[in-house]
């Protein structure tokens, strides 16, 4: 399995609007790709010396093949309304993981 992870600090000026957004839109729309099988959004409890709140957001995938196809497909269209409707306020990255084992 193979786990596509966004980390987002998004600025408590926006943050309200950009949870609705998140589970209106963002993930559903993800989802709606058929590439991920689930998702997952967790919140970081590391407060950040730049403020804001910091989460995670995690895509699960079968395989690398999907992820790709996403980032061909996709990846734009959601990268560029998130920029749209929050710009400046939001900072990202991206991170693939792999699961090796679960206990």
């Amino acid at each position: 399995m193979i786990i596509y992870n966004i980390t987002i600090n998004i600025h408590e000026s926006a943050h309200e609007m950009w949870i609705k957004w998140m589970e209106n839109a963002y993930i559903p729309g993800i989802l709606a790709t058929k590439k991920f099988d689930k998702a997952r959004m967790v919140k970081v409890l590391v407060e950040e010396d730049m403020g804001g709140i910091t989460y995670s957001v995690q895509f699960e995938t079968k395989s690398k093949e999907l992820l790709q196809q996403f980032y061909k497909e996709d990846f734009d269209r959601f990268e560029s309304e998130a920029k749209k409707l929050f710009g400046e306020l939001m900072l990202t990255f991206k991170t693939e993981l792999e699961l090796v084992r679960e206990y």
